[in-house]
């Protein structure tokens, strides 16, 4: 078993460890502010081959494999994690999809646009239907060559600025999860509006949105995969979403961890540094512990991914432990700024605000449990 990333993993790091620090950090605490979406690094992100990096090449992609994927959102999420989730977004639950199901012509259409300056997003969740997916009242009913889409999304990550959406409406409400199917849908289809942008305690720069469906006219060619297994088609992306969010929330992990390093080594109290008593050395231990555990974790599931082998378990094992150690490892944190942490002058507390949300998208830690006892039982 080989521990070592390859040389191509290690460039990936390298470069978008550099783009982080001069293009992704200088912004960061004025994106939080403004909650003002950072376009002009999207579009960077874009040219670089970001945005797409899992997409094979003949597509415009940068036919990248999938834990180049995980670290370049990790990395970025050190100094944004809204940012992060724009990427992870993207890249996992809206090009995964459809470079998994989509037919040719799909492909050929869609992932050229999303690897050419087209923002994408994925539209599951419904006002009574999060955690238990199968509770959507979102409709589509085929009427000739197209189906008529009625109904309504919440909490969609890049709602108000994405071009392409994957989407999830009842085909055959009478069937339950079966009778789910998934869809492409573009913003400019005939009664696709956006509804109210939501002001979230995190991720200020990450644009969520309400989606509306009113009699919304979406070619019959734009169903993805087969009527009736868009449950199953969710599923599987939420596997590979879990992932970048697991690689989401070590970047915070390792952003707040590097920034308290930085403090408690100049912070002078009692006649020496606090980074020099032994409270904060074994908080340091602990937290690095998490770290490389989480990458770990990370990776593998991302390796496991990009070779075709189950992954649900180590997807899930992944978010789980990297998200619930990236609100502890900010927690800590912050309580090491003192009261310094609790102000906006340090990036500490919008990591920790940053960091809470990977606990609950992507499925809750609740439902990660459920996942992980449901495989192991």
């Amino acid at each position: 078993m080989d521990f070592n990333l390859t040389r191509e993993q290690e460039l990936v790091r390298k470069m978008m460890r550099s783009f982080t620090e001069n293009e992704v950090e200088p912004i960061a605490a004025e994106t939080d502010r403004t909650s003002e979406y950072p376009a002009e690094t999207i579009d960077k992100l874009f040219r670089y081959g970001v945005m797409g990096m899992v997409v094979p090449k003949e597509y415009g992609g940068a036919g990248a494999d999938d834990v180049c994927g995980a670290i370049a959102i990790e990395e970025i999420s050190k100094a944004c994690a809204s940012t992060g989730d724009i990427v992870a977004t993207h890249n996992g639950l809206c090009c995964g999809p459809i470079m998994k199901h989509g037919t040719p012509e799909q492909k050929a259409k869609y992932l050229p646009m999303l690897t050419s300056g087209h923002v994408g997003a994925f539209a599951l969740t419904e006002p009574n239907a999060g955690s238990d997916a199968s509770k959507g009242t979102t409709t589509a009913v085929l009427d000739g060559d197209h189906y008529v889409l009625n109904g309504s999304k919440i909490f969609i990550t890049n709602g108000y600025v994405a071009d392409i959406f994957v989407v999830f409406a009842m085909t055959d409400p009478s069937k339950g999860t079966k009778g789910i199917s998934a869809f492409i849908v573009e913003k400019d289809f005939p009664g696709f509006s956006v509804g109210k942008h939501e002001e979230k305690m995190g991720l200020h720069g990450s644009p969520t949105a309400e989606i509306v469906f009113t009699d919304c006219i979406v070619p019959k060619e734009n169903l993805l995969g087969v009527a009736g297994k868009g449950f199953s088609i969710a599923m599987q992306t939420l596997d590979g979403g879990r992932i970048g969010i697991a690689a989401q929330a070590l970047g915070i992990a390792e952003g707040a961890m590097a920034k308290a390093m930085e403090f408690t080594k100049s912070r002078v109290q009692f006649g020496k540094p606090i980074s020099k008593f032994q409270n904060t050395q074994f908080k340091f231990a602990d937290m690095q512990v998490a770290i490389t555990a989480g990458q770990y974790l990370t990776y593998a599931a991302a390796a496991k991914k990009g070779e075709g082998k189950r992954f649900t378990l180590d997807a899930a094992m992944a978010k789980l432990f990297t998200s619930e150690n990236a609100m502890k490892i900010t927690t800590e944190c912050l309580q090491m700024f003192g009261g310094y942490g609790y102000t906006k002058d340090y990036p500490i507390e919008r990591m920790m605000r940053d960091a809470k949300i990977t606990e609950i998208y992507e499925g809750t830690s609740e439902v990660q449990r459920i996942v992980i006892s449901g495989n192991i039982l």
